[in-house]
Formats: C-alpha cells, structure tokens, sequence
C-alpha cells in the first residue's frame, strides 16, 4: 500500500476565477502543497532535503479535472507516494469535496545536486530498512 497523507483545504476568494470556480492552476498549486505535508508528515522538511545539498525538480505533471471546486468548498487531498526509483519519486493526487472526486493528478520528482546533475535519492528520502518512501 503506497504511503499516503491528507490535508484539509479551504478555497479562497483569491484562488477563483470571474465565474466563481477554482482557478486551473491551482490545483497544481495544491499538490505541491499536498508533497509538501507528506514530506513532513514523515518528519523531513523539503528545506531538509535542500540544506543535505539535494533539489527535487517536476519533470512530469498532470491533472485530470473532473467537477469544480468552489469559493468558500472544503476540500480534502490525498497524497500518495506510488513509486520511488534510484532518483525519483512519483506522487498520485485525488482531490475531493465531501466523497466526490474533482480533481486527480501525478507528478515525478528527480532528484539533483545544485549544479544541475541527477543525484540518487538522499537517505532521507529513500525511508527505513523495508524501503519505505520517506
């Protein structure tokens, strides 16, 4: 079973468009917010990763919209770790008001130094001895 983390979020005024829907962008917007409680969930911060001299970058990203979130609606996301390789880490999304699906998405994180080159996963993020995400 991947790991996985929820978060509750509430749409704000700013975050709509002129027709009162949450605004496309967003949504990445919350994944990323999704990753960054995930990781800290485990107890690693990403400035943790970043202070150990390791970047992770989106070399991939999409999203599937399904119905639309709302000013003021109270949101739930999932985030699950779905696989880990030698130098990145996929990430699934689901994004739910109440018990219906508005939003679903991935992301793959690579691993790199501050020069630019790909890096194996710092142990950090490579998890316990099972082999565990985070």
């Amino acid at each position: 079973m991947p790991e996985s983390h929820e978060i509750e979020i509430r749409v704000r005024y700013a975050e709509t468009d002129r027709m009162g829907l949450l605004h496309h962008a967003n949504y990445l917007v919350y994944f990323e917010m999704g990753r960054t409680e995930l990781l800290r969930s485990r107890g690693v911060s990403y400035r943790d990763v970043e202070d150990s001299g390791f970047l992770l970058v989106l070399v991939d990203l999409g999203c599937k919209y399904k119905r639309p979130a709302r000013y003021d609606d109270l949101l739930i996301l999932r985030t699950s770790v779905e696989r880990v390789t030698h130098v990145k880490i996929i990430h699934r999304y689901e994004l739910r008001r109440d018990s219906e699906l508005l939003a679903e998405g991935h992301s793959t994180l690579a691993c790199i130094d501050r020069s630019g080159r790909p890096q194996p996963l710092p142990a950090l993020l490579r998890g316990g001895e099972q082999g565990d995400p985070y």
